[in-house]
């Protein structure tokens, strides 16, 4: 017998010749045994050796195709794609009929993952037949399977699924990775028995070996892009929730959508959010969350350590707690302490009455949020008590300047008429009387600047607009400062422009805007200089300004300038009369006549004050 593995062309032409030959002879009848037998004997040979070429070039196609299908398997991390690879794999190595690759989910049970044909088409799930018995015997025994003939194969010929479905050959073999059985490869021909064999089983488990690997890491990657996508898509909403909270400082808007946004995180059906009050000290909760209503309310008062004691447990273990309450069926109870540098301000209690537990990352997300809120709801409530005394000493501030005008127009009434009355009076006594008129003057300045600032604060300031010429404003602001400047020596110069329109503005506060600046020009300019009032049209409006040859302002006195009761501290600035309170009422006043005070100084050469209001117009009038 021939040692060749293939054969030759030569080969193939020797056995159509003999076969040829021998076909004539038997037709002939003139047929010799020895002869016949010779020949026949030479064909069995040369077929022989074609089956071991066969058999050799299978094995080495299987080879090669093992060697490419093991390669491509380390090309992705895409499940699915890695999945598909294998199936499309499996089935072109073992000649199967179709083919199902199934994993292990949370629970143990097998689902099937892929599901391909022997032309690699995908399945649908009305297609997934295949034996439950054998995939389940594979899974319990961690070992291989090989039937030629699984409804005569004694070990599962009594299987439902085999009969029902006249399964034929058949062969599964487990996905292993890190030592665990992750899945299994099973692959069928339901009308050819005999098809697979153990070198094939072999070549399914070589291939099995390989590619439960690449699942496996296909699976770790998509676990932790999918724990990193929702790492990523928890801190977005964290940023967004820190952005809203930052928004303004309102107590009730940040406790609501801090009570909506913990309730949505954690799928809680109802929710309370309750600050620490009075003393002795009771959790008070005023906002509360309904499911039915997807969204939070601001509701009667509710003593919530009365209904919920272990809050009192949550705050002094400065930690969450979880517990189930029987109080209307079973209801899953989670209580926050809302906690701001290591001291409660309240809690937050949140109930699930669907039976299910707040999972650990619903607990860490509302924990989070919570610490995030603390902030802003200690500084709201902080802004609210600011605002609560600050509208208090406005109050008061506006009754102190109501109740003193009475008494000091009587006190500068009296003092009036004794200087009138006093022939009898001698020098130092109409020195004192004079003394006692400036004094109350200058109180009735301040007087009559905390009741605007009181009046500003309480929003109760209103313009009376009218139409106004500049040469009105212009004629009353020089009679009210004249004195002062010829006083100090000051030269007062107008720089106005000819044919200005009429502005529309409250008359008597833009004579107060324009007193105030120019009485600050000339107390802050030495004796001897110079003041210069200028007014020109910018646009639609009318441009103020007001410019002195004074001491001037550092940038640094510039951004104090306007706090209420500041004044500089050098001597020259205390020998001046002054309250501190007239340019931040001056700055309110332009603020609400639309525009705002520009600054320009030099120290030691002067300062330029400038401002605009609106020039009137025809709708005004209606």
């Amino acid at each position: 017998m021939t040692t060749e593995k293939s054969l030759t062309e030569q080969d193939v032409i020797n056995i159509k010749y003999t076969l040829d030959l021998l076909g004539k002879q038997i037709r002939s009848g003139r047929i010799e045994e020895a002869y016949a037998l010779k020949q026949i004997d030479k064909a069995k040979t040369l077929f022989d050796k074609l089956w071991n070429g066969q058999a050799t070039s299978k094995g080495e196609g299987r080879f090669e195709a093992l060697y490419n299908v093991t390669r491509l398997l380390g090309t992705s991390l895409k499940l699915q794609q890695v999945l598909d690879q294998v199936m499309d794999a499996v089935i072109q190595l073992t000649g199967a009929e179709r083919g199902f690759l199934m994993l292990r989910d949370d629970d143990g049970n097998l689902k099937v993952e892929a599901a391909r044909n022997l032309d690699q088409q995908t399945l649908t799930s009305g297609e997934f037949e295949y034996s439950r018995t054998i995939s389940n015997h594979v899974l319990d025994s961690g070992e291989s399977i090989l039937t030629t003939n699984a409804v005569e194969d004694s070990r599962f010929k009594g299987g439902q699924s085999i009969m029902a479905k006249a399964l034929r050959s058949i062969m599964a073999t487990p996905l292993r990775a890190r030592g665990r059985i992750i899945g299994l490869a099973y692959v069928e021909n339901r009308i050819i028995t005999g098809l697979f064999n153990e070198e094939d089983l072999t070549t399914l488990e070589t291939l099995t070996g390989q590619a439960s690997i690449a699942i496996d890491n296909a699976i770790l990657f998509a676990e932790t892009d999918e724990a990193l996508s929702k790492r990523v898509d928890e801190l977005q909403e964290l940023r967004r929730i820190d952005l809203k909270l930052s928004e303004k400082l309102d107590l009730d808007a940040a406790m609501q959508f801090t009570l909506e946004t913990a309730c949505k995180l954690s799928a809680a059906t109802e929710g309370h959010l309750g600050l620490i009050q009075g003393e002795p000290q009771h959790i008070v909760a005023t906002h509360h969350f309904d499911h039915a209503k997807h969204t939070s309310t601001k509701e009667t008062p509710v003593q919530l350590d009365k209904v919920y004691p272990k809050a009192w447990d949550a705050i002094s273990k400065q930690e969450t707690i979880l517990f189930d309450s029987g109080q209307y069926g079973v209801l899953t109870v989670m209580i926050v302490p809302i906690m701001r540098d290591k001291i409660a301000i309240g809690v937050m209690v949140l109930i699930r009455e669907d039976g299910d537990t707040f999972s650990a990352d619903q607990r860490d997300l509302v924990e989070r949020v919570v610490a995030r809120a603390a902030v802003s709801i200690e500084n709201s409530r902080l802004y609210a008590a600011v605002q609560a005394a600050d509208k208090a000493k406005s109050e008061f501030v506006g009754i102190v300047a109501h109740d003193l005008k009475a008494p000091m127009t009587s006190i500068r009434g009296y003092s009036d008429l004794m200087v009138m009355q006093g022939e009898n009076l001698n020098e130092r006594q109409h020195k004192f009387l004079s003394r006692i008129s400036n004094t109350v003057k200058r109180m009735e300045i301040l007087v009559s600047d905390l009741a605007d600032i009181s009046r500003i604060e309480g929003g109760q300031f209103l313009m009376d607009e009218m139409r106004v010429t500049v040469d009105s404003v212009a004629e009353a602001i020089r009679d009210t400062v004249m004195p002062e400047m010829q006083s100090r020596n000051h030269t007062y110069l107008e720089n106005i422009e000819d044919n200005l329109p009429d502005m529309w503005v409250d008359y008597y506060r833009v004579l107060q805007v324009l007193t105030n600046l120019l009485s600050n020009a000339y107390k802050y300019t030495p004796n001897n200089g110079q003041v210069i009032l200028s007014v020109r049209r910018a646009d639609s409006r009318i441009h103020f300004a007001v410019k002195d040859s004074g001491i001037g302002l550092t940038k640094e006195q510039i951004a104090l300038l306007g706090t209420k009761f500041w004044r500089a501290e050098d001597d020259y600035t205390r020998s001046q009369p002054g309250t501190g309170l007239g340019f931040s009422i001056t700055r309110s006043l332009v603020q609400q006549m639309g525009s705002k005070i520009d600054i320009e100084s030099v120290v030691g050469k002067g300062s330029t004050f400038s401002f605009s209001v609106k020039i009137a117009s025809e709708a005004d009038d209606k």
